[in-house]
C-alpha cells in the first residue's frame, strides 16, 4: 500500500510548514507520513521554513540564517495563504516533534549544506534523541555529505537523498552516501529505476505529486514507492 505524505504538512490547506498544516495531516488517519523543511535560526534553534529568503511565506524580509528566534518568531507565516492564517509562526522542530511523536513517520529535510548551517546535523539529532524519535524519521538532503554525516552520528537513523534529475550511477551514490532512502522529484522517476531501488533494499519517495492522474501512475509502479504531495485527498481519494 503507498504511503501519503504530505509534502510541508497538509500544504493545499494549510500555509506549508506551519503547525496548522501539520495538524491538518495528523487529523487524517491515512496520512503516513509528514515532510517538513528545517533550516537554523541566527542563534543555531531548528525551524521550519523552505525558502532560505522570508519574503515569500512570512511578512519579513531577508535570510532566514540572519534572523533570531526571537525575531522569527515574531513573523506572520500564515496571512500569505489565507487571513483565516492570520497569526501562524514559524514553528521550532522541538514543536513539531512534541506534536507528531507516536503518530507518524517524519521527513526532515535539512535544507542546503552543513557549510550554511554548520552543526545542524548534531541540532536535528540531539532533538530527536532528546524526544526518542530516531526511529520515526527520515533524514533527508540534496546534500551528500550532510547525509553522510548523520550516518556518522548515528548510523540507526534513516537518511535519504533527494535528487531533482535523473544522475548516472544513482545506486552507487547512495551506497557512498550511506542513505537508505531514495527521494526523486517524480519527473525524473521511472517504474524501472523504483523497482531495482526497492528490490535492493532502499525506500523511494516521489515528489511532488498532485495531479490525480500522475499520482495514480506512479502508485501503480510498485506498492512501496512513497507519494508526497500537497494534496493528501487527492490522493487518497484513488485508494
Amino acid at each position: 500500500m503507498n504511503i501519503c505524505m504530505a509534502h510541508r504538512g497538509w500544504s493545499g490547506k494549510a500555509p506549508e510548514n506551519t503547525l496548522a498544516a501539520v495538524r491538518l495531516a495528523l487529523a487524517e488517519p491515512a496520512i503516513q507520513a509528514i515532510e517538513i523543511d528545517v533550516q537554523l535560526s541566527r542563534d543555531g534553534v531548528p525551524v521550519l521554513i523552505h525558502d532560505f529568503t522570508l519574503g515569500r511565506t512570512t511578512n519579513g524580509e531577508g535570510l532566514v540564517k540572519n534572523h533570531t528566534l526571537q525575531e522569527l518568531r515574531e513573523l506572520d507565516a500564515g496571512s500569505w495563504l489565507d487571513d483565516r492564517f492570520a497569526g501562524e509562526r514559524i514553528p521550532t522542530l522541538d514543536e513539531v516533534l512534541q506534536m507528531v511523536k507516536g503518530r507518524c513517520t517524519l521527513n526532515i529535510e535539512l535544507k542546503a549544506t552543513s557549510d550554511m548551517y554548520p552543526g545542524i546535523a548534531e541540532k536535528v539529532w540531539e532533538l530527536l534523541e532528546q524526544h526518542d524519535m530516531k526511529q520515526e524519521v527520515y533524514i533527508t538532503s540534496f546534500d551528500h555529505d550532510l547525509i553522510r554525516h548523520v550516518r556518522e552520528l548515528d548510523a540507526t537513523v534513516l537518511t535519504g537523498l533527494i535528487v531533482a534529475g535523473r544522475p548516472v550511477l544513482m545506486m552507487e551514490q547512495l551506497q557512498e552516501a550511506g542513505a537508505n532512502i531514495l527521494s526523486m522529484g517524480y519527473p525524473y522517476v521511472t517504474r524501472e529505476l523504483a523497482v531495482e531501488a526497492i528490490e535492493l533494499g532502499y525506500q523511494v519517495i516521489a515528489w511532488t505529486l498532485d495531479d490525480p492522474g500522475h499520482i495514480r501512475t506512479v502508485m501503480s509502479w510498485h506498492p512501496n514507492v512513497q507519494i508526497c504531495t500537497n494534496h493528501p485527498d487527492r490522493m487518497l481519494a484513488l485508494v
